[in-house]
């Protein structure tokens, strides 16, 4: 899942170094569309092992009350991944098409290895944040602070 995501991405921001194409993931509804998955994968990973009860039971760790907040939480995650990649992937494009009606022979060159470069990063980010997402929904409770009294 997460290796799919990784090639997804990275071929896409490989895309805007072609002339005439945009990376797809500039955009705000193909970033969205990653996140949904992201998203849907989740609680699905980790309700598969386990079942629903179990999955819910670790959403309400301390109580019901808490629940809305751990669905929220869940949630803004995933906002954060789509905002993340489409802000990162489109701001190198805003910036080289600044650069380029400043500067048009040298700095495009630059900032287009550069952005290649930031699109990579971006792609290995998403992939890993999704498997640790997915691994943090599949552990059996949240890190507690208590410590054993060493006596």
């Amino acid at each position: 899942f997460a290796g799919t995501l990784f090639l997804f991405i990275a071929m896409s921001n490989l895309l805007s170094v072609i002339p005439g194409f945009a990376a797809p993931t500039g955009s705000l509804s193909t970033t969205v569309a990653l996140t949904l998955a992201v998203l849907v994968a989740v609680p699905g990973f980790a309700i598969a092992p386990r079942g629903p009860r179990a999955y819910l039971r670790r959403l309400t760790q301390r109580t019901w009350v808490l629940l809305p907040f751990s669905i929220l939480g869940e949630l803004s995650k995933g906002v954060s991944l789509s905002i993340r990649l489409c802000g990162n992937v489109m701001s190198g494009a805003v910036i080289a098409a600044i650069l380029l009606t400043i500067a048009p022979f040298f700095v495009p060159a630059v900032m287009e290895l550069f952005g290649l470069l930031v699109g990579m990063i971006q792609a290995y980010i998403f992939a890993i944040l999704a498997p640790v997402y997915i691994s943090s929904a599949l552990s059996e409770e949240p890190s507690t602070t208590d410590t054993e009294d060493p006596a």
